[in-house]
């Protein structure tokens, strides 16, 4: 039946009338390509310029549409780093790195419409005067003059196992009043409804199978969020922004499966996660001339509530009394920025001085409980899991930077954090830290259609503050103990990013990295046979991250682009279990994606099909290795019509190649690698075919 009306949609799009549109919406429009940078903005510093008519092709909506088309260009979201410090991502607005923490790069371009777009800048990062900042860099220049809004609707449906998705989709509304521009929205789009199921083999050590198992599961998530912003340009160049946002987060996970074991009845076990939470982020900014410079002052306050609990219920068939167990913990996670950065010329280059305060906290509530006989669960001692971290952090940083000849620049950052954490409950106790921290960029753009970017960077990154406490996993039987050593992972970064123009044909980047890495976080062992998230002294990794964009327009096949992107990449550390060289826990170590995209000339269709590969290592603890994957291949294919009655409106078949949900752990007597096998887990789950529909718009 879904697929049935899937296909009534499709036969209803082809008899639509085309709306009037500005420009016409066919594949014979040619590819985005750069031109001269005009005046204004950042484009002092452009390497490309691409204005709204080069993506007329494909009907954008929003920034977001239009920047995914940009040769050779991908989005890269700001690091997990600590506070609010240095620009990391590769996207600006207006020329500003935004001063928030609650909204990834796809919310905030989703939320700018393409009409409000009048260019957009591909700069180098290094030649700007915002540290932190390497490669090419998107700046987005926007402008709302009256009242527009978009929305989109995104359903999805399943072959198997899953409820039908109806309430993924957001709505947006952007305007302005005199100096004072505001936006609001709402946002479901990071939902899903999720799903497998099929047969897991339990075996001993000698290869014996002694259980069977068939498990189904589901989830039900969805991230509804409120958000607002507003932005008052003043007089002399002063701007201010004030925004937040509200979000409940809904996340239930059921699993229901029947075990099989010789000699013993069959067993009905469920599984029952629930993951509700709420969270809010309020900040804002302000930034005005003061003597030689600009003063910018930035505030930010954000809160999560988390509650969480697991409930593993097992039911024999012969009638004796149910077992069961119950891990549930409520934790309150704050953060609270204040930070003042000071922007200055001299010396024929870009100064800031910069200052930032956080103050961030957990506080944490667990508890255990086995299933009595009688049903009624009782609550056992769990101490590790009850108490509080915060931690008081504060940065200081110089940066300077400034064009050695016209084809070369660079910039210099140095600086230094000193943090004190402290932790409440077992053991609790308060350690003092400081870390240097800088970065030295260099760019040179010998030709308008090569350049080369180099970065070392001394980087210190967040930590999870649950880890400090411990945590039951029980749908694993694994455990984590308690850790009031835990540190902060340290690194030193060399990146290299090349950028190489083709012309009509399109673009092509590499980039280069490597990490020595100080305090790598991982699972290590805790006592005579216990273990926790803790540190490993020294680890690196290293990678290659290839990505094209290739316009078939030159060669004749009109609207045709192909996007491809290969990573590959390796780590090592020492095992603290065994003492021997592994790669890093459920590290990625191969990515393959294509991407091909057709136009077709002279109408409003369009079609493609995207496909990826990707290869995961095992996680390991203590007494097992477990790698978990699914795919190891995606296909999907869409088709899409560009202006029914002004939408833009895609039918997407997801799961072509049937990939499925898989595991393969191994688990040991005592210590992995010391120890006989106990057992092996072996699962292959089917996950079947993806049916999506989307309907985008604008008002």
């Amino acid at each position: 039946m879904r697929l049935v009306s899937l296909a009534a949609v499709a036969a209803a799009i082809s008899v639509f009338p085309a709306a009037a549109q500005e420009a016409p919406v066919t594949g014979d429009t040619p590819p985005p390509a750069s031109t001269e940078a005009p005046a204004g903005g950042v484009s002092r510093t452009a390497r490309q310029v691409y204005t709204p008519a080069d993506f007329t092709r494909y009907a954008p909506k929003n920034a977001y549409d239009m920047l995914q088309q940009v040769p050779g260009f991908a989005i890269r979201d700001n690091e997990d780093l600590r506070g609010l410090g240095l620009a990391t991502g590769n996207v600006l607005f207006n020329g500003k790195r935004p001063s928030n923490k609650g909204d990834d790069m796809y919310t905030q371009l989703s939320r700018i419409p393409a009409g409000n777009v009048e260019r957009i800048e591909i700069v180098d990062g290094a030649a700007l005067d915002l540290p932190g900042l390497s490669g090419q860099v998107a700046n987005i220049v926007y402008r709302a003059d009256g009242v527009s809004g978009q929305f989109s609707w995104k359903p999805e449906f399943r072959a198997h196992y899953t409820d039908p998705l109806f309430t993924r989709g957001d709505i947006s509304l952007r305007g302005r009043t005199g100096a004072i521009e505001y936006e609001v929205a709402l946002n479901n789009d990071d939902s899903a409804r999720s799903g497998a199921g099929g047969p897991t083999l339990i075996t001993d050590g000698a290869g014996n199978i002694v259980e069977r198992r068939s498990d189904i599961w589901n989830t039900h998530y969805d991230t509804p969020k409120l958000s607002g912003r507003v932005t008052w340009n003043g007089a002399n160049d002063s701007i201010a922004n004030l925004g937040g946002h509200y979000q409940r987060k809904f996340d239930r996970y059921y699993e229901d499966g029947v075990r099989v074991s010789p000699g013993e009845p069959d067993r009905l076990r469920t599984v029952r996660d629930n993951a509700d939470s709420w969270n809010y982020e309020i900040g804002g900014d302000y930034q005005f001339g003061l003597g030689p410079g600009k003063l910018k002052l930035i505030g930010l306050r954000r809160f999560s509530h988390e509650p969480y609990s697991q409930e593993i219920i097992t039911t024999p068939s012969d009638g004796s009394p149910p077992t069961g167990e119950r891990f549930a913990q409520t934790g309150g996670l704050g953060e609270t920025i204040a930070r003042g950065e000071y922007q200055w010329k001299m010396f024929g280059g870009d100064w800031q001085l910069s200052g930032e305060a956080a103050y961030n906290t957990l506080d944490n509530v667990a508890s255990i409980a086995t299933l009595s006989p009688d049903g009624v669960f009782v609550d056992q001692p769990f101490p590790g899991g009850i108490g509080g971290v915060s931690e008081d952090r504060y940065e200081g940083l110089l940066s300077f930077g400034r064009k050695l000849t016209s084809k070369l620049s660079f910039q210099l950052v140095a600086g230094a954090e000193h943090s004190t954490i402290t932790q409440t409950g077992m053991a609790g106790q308060t350690r003092t830290f400081f870390r240097p921290k800088g970065s030295l960029t260099l760019a040179w753009a010998p030709s308008a259609d090569f350049d080369v970017s180099i970065k070392i960077r001394r980087r210190v990154l967040q930590l999870s503050f649950y880890d400090f406490l411990a945590r039951a996993f029980l749908n694993d039987d694994n455990q984590n103990e308690v850790n009031n050593d835990l540190r902060p992972q340290q690194d030193w970064s060399y990146e290299a990013e090349i950028n190489k123009k083709l012309g009509a044909w399109g673009s092509t980047k590499l980039n280069l990295i490597y990490r020595d890495v100080e305090d790598k976080v991982d699972v290590i062992p805790i006592g005579t046979d216990g273990e926790a998230v803790g540190n490993i002294a020294k680890a690196r990794a290293w990678a290659i991250d290839w990505t094209s964009t290739i316009n078939f327009d030159p060669a004749g096949l009109k609207g045709v682009k192909l996007n491809t992107r290969v990573l590959y990449q390796q780590s090592s550390l020492r095992d603290p279990f065994t003492g021997e060289k592994r790669p890093y826990s459920g590290w990625q170590d191969a990515y393959v994606e294509l991407g091909l995209r057709h136009d077709i000339a002279s109408t409003d269709w369009a079609w493609g099909a995207n496909a990826d590969y990707s290869h995961y290592r095992p996680n390991y603890r203590r007494n097992q290795t477990d790698r978990v994957w699914e795919g190891p291949v995606w296909l999907s294919a869409f088709v899409e019509h560009k202006n029914v009655m002004g939408l833009t409106v895609r039918a997407t078949i997801g799961n072509i190649l049937n990939a499925r949900s898989r595991r393969d752990r191994t688990v040991y007597t005592g210590v992995r690698g010391d120890s006989p096998i106990d057992f092996v887990e072996q699962r292959d789950r089917l996950i079947g075919p993806m049916f999506a529909f989307s309907v985008r718009g604008k008002f």
